[in-house]
């Protein structure tokens, strides 16, 4: 979406350009409007390219200076950021800009849906119970004894075990795997790729060889979770693994068995939990964090990006670097190690200075 004021990709759905006016988007999110209410918008971008057809919004003073080369059609603005020089003509103040977006995107864009039934390719094993208006794609497989809650939709390619419990209005995407053993909660969205419910990396050394221990136990999605492409979350060995309630997980994440995660977590790509790991309600984990085997990590914690977690991590903390520790520790240990290379210097020339 350039400046021209066009409306590409607004709505993919074929129905129609849907638009909304600055009045419309004022009432919508209970904002004030100031300037033009007739302003009409199309399609949403971001602040540095947004064009005169576009929505957009500005929520922190390090993106004011981008007011200075945007030509947005409406702006959604925080009180304090209000009065920066370079407004648009229209502008709705509201206390939390990306909020209101959220509520405003179903306006703008039409999000496509699979037609509901069940596709000629598609074989459902014995004993399959399906809810109503389900949709199962080309070439799925729907094993023995399974059950599908209600306006679930079944992409093309899925795998569904024997057994497995999917309940209502959840999505799986082209390709997801969900081995015998899983249960999946209602709401639920599994990307392309995502494998849930195999096996756990575990093994005892014995008679010369690595021996497999068996997996009985489950693996549990509640409710709202979203999970990102090719991520893999592993079934219990003989606990369960379990993931809590509005979870969000990024793509290529692993979870391993028995792992255990809270409610309202956000996981974020190429993070590892090892096996058996505690992690509690609210917590967040940033990319490629890894989680030692074992380990709790209390609830509304936050763990940095690249962090190496080997030690409990107490309820409300922050914890960086390698070995994870403290934040504010952490950063005292990175600055002292930044010092070090020009202490060494000094050094060497003092000892020059005594030859």
């Amino acid at each position: 979406m350039s400046g021209d004021g066009s409306n590409r990709g607004s709505n993919s759905s074929g129905e129609g350009v849907r638009t909304l006016t600055a009045a419309d988007i004022a009432g919508a999110v209970g904002g004030e409007l100031r300037g033009d209410p007739g302003a009409r918008v199309g399609s949403v971008a971001p602040l540095h390219r947004a064009g005169r057809a576009d929505l957009t919004f500005l929520a922190s003073s390090r993106y004011a200076s981008l007011l200075a080369s945007s030509s947005p059609g409406v702006l959604l603005v925080t009180p304090e950021l209000a009065t920066t020089p370079g407004m648009p003509g229209s502008v709705v103040v509201v206390e939390k800009p990306l909020e209101a977006l959220l509520g405003l995107l179903p306006r703008l864009y039409t999000i496509q849906r699979s037609s509901t039934g069940i596709h000629s390719t598609a074989h459902l094993g014995r004993g399959v119970i399906l809810g109503q208006d389900v949709s199962i794609g080309p070439y799925a497989v729907v094993g023995d004894g399974a059950t599908v809650g209600d306006r679930t939709t079944i992409d093309a390619h899925v795998v569904v075990g024997d057994g497995v419990t999917i309940g209502t209005d959840c999505h799986l995407f082209p390709h997801v795997t969900l081995y015998s053993g899983s249960v999946v909660g209602n709401r639920v969205i599994a990307h392309s790729g995502v494998r849930i419910g195999g096996d756990g990396y575990g093994y005892v050394f014995s008679k010369g060889a690595h021996q497999k221990i068996p997996h009985v136990g489950r693996c549990l999605i509640n409710d709202d979770v979203e999970i990102g492409a090719n991520s893999t979350i592993d079934r219990g060995s003989i606990d369960d693994t379990v993931i809590g309630a509005g979870t969000k997980i990024d793509n290529l994440v692993q979870i391993g068995h028995n792992v255990s995660i809270g409610k309202l977590c956000l996981i974020m790509s190429q993070c590892g939990i090892s096996g058996s790991a505690r992690i509690g309600d609210g917590c967040i984990l940033a990319g490629q964090a890894g989680i030692g085997g074992h380990l709790e990590i209390g609830d509304r914690a936050r763990i940095a990006g690249q962090a190496g977690v080997f030690g409990n991590v107490p309820a409300g903390e922050t914890w960086s670097g390698y070995p994870a520790r403290p934040h504010k520790e952490s950063l005292r240990a990175s600055a002292a190690l930044f010092k070090l290379a020009g202490m060494i210097k000094r050094l060497e020339r003092l000892l020059a200075e005594k030859e």
